[in-house]
């Protein structure tokens, strides 16, 4: 809204200063620094309202140290990393970007989901919370949507650049002559550590003939409810222990604001020979925005936690997390970024499995991780929570370098 306002002042006024919200780098910044503003006071005053409302967090008896002491202590924290996150979009970005339009329904979609199911856990007292088919159903919807607009929406495009005929052999430099072709509505993705970077789903059903890339999107639209649905419960089941949730997940954010203020940059994105992706860059508003209010929410969520986040805030992490890297066609390279839900995911995929086969076969289950997710499995080792807090953040910085330098590495 700022943004409408000081464009008006400095088209119509010459307002001094007014030109500064024309860069991106400059509302994003503000964006970051009113998150965090937002996080860290106003947090305050909702985790007493929490309190005030009997929002404690019931601990189920799983036996690890310290987990009695974290009995009553406020959950539904996500509410703080919500509103931290949209009020600085709301007021620095362009709110007809389609993209912007996509990540605040995101963020209302899947936050409203994991609300439910707090509030249901809580007023309810059902400990079950919301039925996860019911869970799965809203993650469903929310890949529907997304991948529509993806697919239909006419300001989703990319533009390619033309090779210039005079250096037809040499890679254009910043200062030769740069023509690109019109922008199209395609589905190119980034494929890591090739050549040829980028991937076309169309040449998922190219076999069948031309005439079938128009329904193509009934392919593109189940990997984008899978993508969506595996990093939103990769990120619920990673927040299990104070501050780690919270941490991996501003680290992935940084790293996707890096790709999204490149992939929306004609300069940079040649140079580094990343997609360029018009109108990308308000998303980098979006994501600093994001990446406040997590460090903001750490204040207060780090050992000893003060706050919870509960699945209202780690399912729209998540989500937000899975939709960005659609967004700017990075979503290939999740695996390698969001690396630690990654694992969270697996151990518990592994442990469930091993456990069902070894009952079967040998009249008792078996297990592969002393507990699971991964992280309780160290805290049944003896390592303090703290130590395996910042032992996976250090994992996550370390994957989120490797995902940077797969730019290079083809």
């Amino acid at each position: 809204m700022l943004y409408y306002l000081f464009e008006y002042l400095e088209k119509n006024y010459q307002f001094p200063g007014a030109s500064l919200f024309e860069f991106i780098t400059f509302r994003a910044a503000l964006a970051v620094i009113l998150s965090l503003i937002i996080a860290t006071i106003f947090g305050k005053k909702i985790i007493r309202i929490l309190q005030r409302m009997q929002m404690g967090e019931s601990i189920r008896d799983l036996g690890l140290e310290g987990q009695n002491e974290k009995a009553g202590t406020p959950t539904m924290g996500g509410i703080i990393i919500i509103l931290a996150t949209l009020v600085p979009v709301l007021l620095f970005a362009k709110l007809e970007n389609i993209y912007v339009i996509m990540l605040i329904v995101t963020t209302l979609w899947m936050g409203a989901i994991g609300f439910l199911d707090d509030y249901l856990k809580k007023f309810k007292q059902d400990k079950a919370g919301l039925p996860g088919k019911f869970k799965v159903l809203g993650q469903v919807g929310l890949g529907v949507f997304v991948g529509a607009i993806m697919f239909f929406h006419p300001d989703v495009t990319v533009k390619r650049e033309k090779i210039n005929p005079v250096n037809a052999t040499e890679l254009i430099t910043q200062n030769s002559p740069r023509e690109f072709y019109p922008a199209e509505n395609t589905l190119l993705t980034t494929i890591p550590f090739v050549k040829e970077n980028e991937f076309n789903y169309e040449s998922l059903i190219t076999w069948a003939g031309d005439s079938y890339k128009d329904y193509i999107w009934l392919i593109f639209i189940p990997i984008v409810i899978f993508i969506i649905t595996a990093v939103s419960n990769g990120a619920n089941l990673t927040d299990g222990i104070d501050g780690l949730a919270a941490g991996t997940s501003a680290i992935i954010a940084v790293t996707l604001a890096l790709f999204a203020w490149v992939s929306g940059n004609v300069v940079f994105s040649d140079y580094l020979n990343v997609m360029y992706i018009p109108n990308t860059g308000e998303v980098t508003i979006f994501i600093m925005a994001f990446v406040g209010a997590l460090i903001g929410f750490l204040w207060y969520n780090a050992f000893p936690a003060q706050v919870f986040m509960g699945d209202t805030g780690s399912l729209t992490i998540g989500g937000i997390i899975a939709v960005i890297a659609i967004i700017i066609r990075k979503e290939l390279l999740i695996p390698l970024l969001c690396g630690i839900f990654l694992m969270e995911n697996i151990s518990v995929v592994m442990q469930v499995s091993w456990f069902k086969y070894t009952r079967k076969k040998f009249g008792v289950g078996r297990r592969v991780f002393r507990m699971s997710p991964l992280h309780h499995h160290y805290q049944v080792k003896g390592f303090h929570e703290s130590k395996i807090v910042t032992r996976f953040w250090i994992v996550g910085v370390f994957l989120a370098i490797l995902t940077i330098v797969t730019l290079k590495i083809r």
